[in-house]
């Protein structure tokens, strides 16, 4: 485990990746009939993808319901959580504070300083992946965070975890072994405790 780097959301695991074991219902399934049962989410290390999604013609109320749903079933479980989160950032932060949550990881984090700061304040975690990287103001927060909060990911991209660190690690100033070393430990304190 060592050497390899913790890839915390990927649609394509690599063996030579650390990734975890998801279950959830996405904010885009949330006008499905059938929803899981707490025990659905019994077997792997974390509850995710869930969230909200304003930016789809989903209904907002049902996104809600289902999302309070799988944030009970995390609670009840003592599983950390993955966060889909697109333009509906505050609406997310009021339901979470609902839960108690074992730890909070928002994916493909694409915010305002603000909202990271908000969010970091709270405890979460801020994973970042390709398309945060495009963006100035996101790339900033990923440069000016404190390291015992960040996650990196390759979500649905083709380009190997390995380029992400890399690309991190030149924005904070330090190494990409450096940074996976870091990255490794904020693994370890959420699912191997």
């Amino acid at each position: 485990m060592e050497n390899r780097f913790v890839n915390i959301h990927t649609h394509r695991p690599q063996a030579d990746e650390l990734t975890i074991s998801t279950r959830g219902l996405h904010p885009w399934e949330a006008e499905r009939t059938e929803w899981p049962a707490s025990e659905a989410f019994a077997d792997v290390q974390a509850v995710g993808e869930i969230g909200l999604d304003w930016a789809r013609p989903v209904d907002r109320v049902r996104q809600t319901d289902l999302l309070r749903m799988q944030l009970r079933s995390a609670e009840q479980l003592g599983k950390p959580v993955v966060l889909h989160c697109v333009r509906a950032f505050e609406p997310l932060m009021r339901v979470l504070e609902e839960y108690r949550l074992r730890a909070v990881i928002f994916h493909g984090f694409i915010g305002s300083p603000e909202q990271a700061a908000h969010a970091l304040k709270r405890g979460y975690y801020l994973s970042f992946g390709e398309r945060s990287l495009r963006s100035p103001r996101t790339a900033e927060v990923l440069r000016t965070m404190p390291a015992d909060r960040l996650f990196l990911e390759t979500d649905e991209s083709e380009t190997p975890i390995a380029e992400i660190y890399r690309r991190a690690a030149g924005l904070r100033d330090t190494t990409p072994g450096e940074l996976g070393r870091v990255v490794r430990e904020n693994y370890k304190r959420i699912f191997e405790q």
